[in-house]
């Protein structure tokens, strides 16, 4: 059985989380860019004479890709946040569903686990 975490451990997460949180809103930014850069070269691309311009689908398909890993991105940064949040409210590595602990070997893999490992699986 998991028990409370120590004030210690929860510090721990703080701090990875925080630097999680800035390397991912550094990430986004990047995607932000790069995905302006597809946006116009796509625009470019469109107006080329030659409909059947390869070139343009390889630009359309960078784009979709950098769409969704910015998207996922998003994602991992409102868990992140969320986490941080429970932190300050108290209430980090307590499961959202029964409010037993959750296990640290959890937070360990997902510091921004929400839900023991038994809820976590009947959530899925």
């Amino acid at each position: 059985m998991a028990r409370a975490l120590a004030k210690s451990t929860v510090e721990r997460f703080r701090k990875r989380l925080e630097e999680e949180r800035a390397h991912l809103e550094a990430q986004i930014a990047d995607y932000e860019r790069e995905i302006e850069e597809a946006r116009m070269t796509e625009a470019s691309s469109d107006r080329s004479p030659d409909p059947g311009n390869p070139e343009a689908s390889s630009v359309k398909l960078e784009y979709a890709k950098e769409l969704s890993i910015e998207q996922n991105s998003v994602d991992l940064l409102g868990k992140v946040r969320h986490a941080l949040m429970r932190i300050e409210a108290g209430t980090y590595g307590t499961c959202e569903s029964c409010g037993k602990p959750i296990p640290v070997e959890r937070l360990d893999a997902l510091p921004y686990a929400t839900f023991c490992v038994e809820c976590a699986a009947r959530a899925s």
